[in-house]
């Protein structure tokens, strides 16, 4: 068995610890559990530094839980955050969590029949065989107010006066109690999180050894920010999502290509499964040639082809190369829909009727008048450039301003990518 703990602490993935917590990892296959919290049907990359923690736990020998908050989902963690959080119905946790669930498999190993594969749990499970006056009377005598109040995200509320609904204080003690379940009944005697998870891990930890005896052990990576101060994981369009239907493999391959050099060497221990000498490896060759981007480039592969598949990641890196560099008519025409508008997201667009292009005459005609003055604002202006060598559609260059159009298939059977010199794109689309 592979040291967990070491594989964190080279990572940069360690946090905080309770004491005794690397011996007790050592003794033998040991079982440990992470929330999600299933405010939407898919996670984002914000959580990912939660999912390869289990990764790397089931990696080292070990039997990772998911714990979905079914329960806690419908209450929301006041842990740094500023508001209340809306509450969710049953209908669209279940929803949720069903989603959440087919992303994780992408990661950990739920199905071979090993004594460490990996189990999804919902604390709905047990939290609603509750009675209010149960919970109370079972579990809350255990932790004091005192403890409670504590807590730096309760005391943080209370001081920036936003105050804190009884709803949201009892948020520890269900999540204490998640811990306490899970250590009971499933023997799992670790909890993981982030950092900002810190007080109510060790709350679980503190009513184990209140209402079962016991001992447990606690562990917390750190929140990921970016070199720059911003917040990681969010873009001018919002989260990077890991489903495919709300941040395309494109875009998501493009925000891992666009990190920083300093984010870069800090991302890749994170977010893959290279090992230790292939990133130091990988860190100079790209000291030596930082403009090709190396570590940018192996990152965005890796989490790219785990997260979605590696067509996935071809049909991303051929996206790339068709807007940043050198590509074919095939390349262009081998693109979904969605991914070529996403790659020419905001390039001017010029729509005619079917009618009107069934009755272009050559390319003149088409870039000239049918182009509105968009594209070119004269027939004399496009036969300029296209004598010069500066015009292609499709990718493919003009060297004719008198030519047809023969040949030249609309992509989508819709679309026509027309590129004026080195930057300039214009796309003409046809109307059914």
């Amino acid at each position: 068995m592979n040291s967990f703990i070491e594989e964190l602490r080279w990572r940069g993935m360690l946090q905080d610890m309770t004491p005794e917590i690397e011996e007790h990892l050592n003794k033998g296959i040991t079982s440990a559990y992470l929330g999600f919290d299933p405010t939407a049907d898919s996670l984002h990359i914000g959580h990912l530094v939660g999912v390869m923690t289990l990764l790397h736990f089931q990696r080292a020998g070990h039997k990772p839980f998911a714990l979905v908050g079914g329960a806690t989902g419908m209450i929301g963690d006041p842990s740094f955050k500023s508001a209340e959080r809306n509450l969710l119905d049953k209908a669209t946790l279940d929803k949720n969590i069903s989603g959440i669930q087919k992303q994780l498999a992408k990661f950990l190993n739920f199905e071979d029949d090993k004594s460490n594969k990996a189990e999804l749990v919902n604390n709905y499970d047990w939290i609603s065989q509750f009675s209010f006056l149960e919970f109370i009377r079972d579990v809350g005598k255990h932790i004091t107010v005192n403890y409670m109040m504590a807590k730096d995200s309760v005391k943080r509320r209370l001081e920036d006066g936003n105050g804190l609904s009884f709803t949201e204080f009892s948020y520890q003690l269900i999540q204490g109690y998640d811990f306490y379940h899970l250590w009971k009944n499933n023997n799992c005697t670790v909890q993981l999180g982030g950092s900002d998870q810190w007080g109510n891990i060790v709350t679980g930890t503190e009513m184990i050894r209140r209402m079962g005896g016991g001992n447990a052990f606690a562990l917390t990576v750190p929140l990921i920010t970016k070199a720059d101060g911003s917040k990681f994981g969010k873009t001018e369009g919002g989260s990077v999502w890991l489903d495919p239907e709300k941040t395309s493999p494109y875009a998501f391959y493009q925000f891992w290509l666009n990190v920083s050099d300093e984010d870069a060497s800090k991302y890749i221990r994170i977010f893959t499964t290279l090992d230790k000498d292939t990133i130091e490896n990988l860190e100079k060759e790209h000291a030596e040639a930082p403009h090709l981007r190396i570590l940018q480039k192996e990152i965005a592969k890796n989490i790219t082809i785990l997260v979605h598949s590696e067509a996935d990641y071809e049909m991303a890196v051929k996206a790339s190369s068709i807007l940043f560099g050198k590509s074919s008519t095939e390349d262009l025409a081998s693109l979904d829909e969605r991914t070529f508008l996403q790659v020419f997201d905001g390039v001017p667009q010029v729509e005619i009727s079917q009618g009107e292009y069934q009755d272009v005459n050559g390319v003149l005609d088409l870039l000239g008048d049918k182009g509105q003055g968009v594209i070119f604002k004269s027939k004399g202006e496009a036969r300029k450039m296209i004598q010069g060598g500066g015009v292609s559609i499709n990718k493919s260059k003009l060297t004719d301003p008198q030519g047809s159009l023969e040949g030249t298939e609309l992509l989508q059977d819709k679309y026509l990518l027309v590129q004026k010199g080195k930057k300039n794109y214009f796309i003409i689309k046809v109307l059914n």
